[in-house]
Order: C-alpha cells, then structure tokens, then sequence
C-alpha cells in the first residue's frame, strides 16, 4: 500500500497543481473532455483521498480544512483578472474533497498499519 512518506507528498504537490489552475489566468487551465464540475470534484476527491491516506490520524482536521481551503483558493480568482470566483465551484470543490476524505478514511480503516500507529 501507499506508504505515508510517499503519500505526503504527492498530497502536497496536488494541492499545489489545484491552487495553480484555481489562480492561474483561464488560458493556463487544462481543458478534459468532462465537464468543468466534474473536473473540480475529480480533482478534490484525489486531493481529499491523498491528505486522508497521508494523514490517517487527523482525517478530521483534514476534511475541515480542505473544505474550508475550496471556498478560500475559490476566492483566490479575484486575484487574476480573467477569473471569477463562484459559490457553486467551491460549493463542488468541497462535496469532492469531502468523498476524498470519506474514502481515505475508508481505505485506512483496511490498510495494514505499522506497529507504533495502532490504536493511535
């Protein structure tokens, strides 16, 4: 399975990516054949899921803060001036990363845990 040292980092490097695309002006967003919607909660239920295996014990803390940090990178678009930030987008941004999250902690429920990480 994904150990924690690996998946950290990979966390941390897809927040990134999301804060790039979320600030960056619209010509710089990659364009997918889904629908944006989809692509914004795609895109936070891989971020939720990579905080949740990386840090199985603050499962909470994550959820809250990456709900909290959509609403916020949402409105980090009024920075850039072919950007607009809306409700609903980070209304979507935080529905996928909460089923990250809800994911993560399901899968850190069954994943084998090191022998000084048990009943932590």
């Amino acid at each position: 399975m994904i150990t924690y040292k690996f998946a950290r980092p990979v966390a941390w490097f897809l927040l990134a990516g999301i804060i790039f695309v979320t600030v960056s002006p619209i010509g710089l967003r990659p364009h997918t054949i889904t629908s944006v919607n989809l692509d914004r909660a795609l895109a936070y239920l891989v971020v939720g899921l990579a905080f949740a295996l990386a840090y199985p014990r603050h499962w909470v803390a994550v959820a809250v803060l990456l709900i909290f940090g959509a609403v916020a990178i949402e409105y980090l678009q009024y920075l850039s001036p072919t950007r607009h930030a809306r409700l609903h987008d980070a209304a979507v941004k935080a529905v996928g990363a909460s089923f990250g999250v809800l994911a993560g902690t399901f899968l850190n429920r069954y994943r084998p845990m090191k022998p000084d990480q048990q009943g932590a």
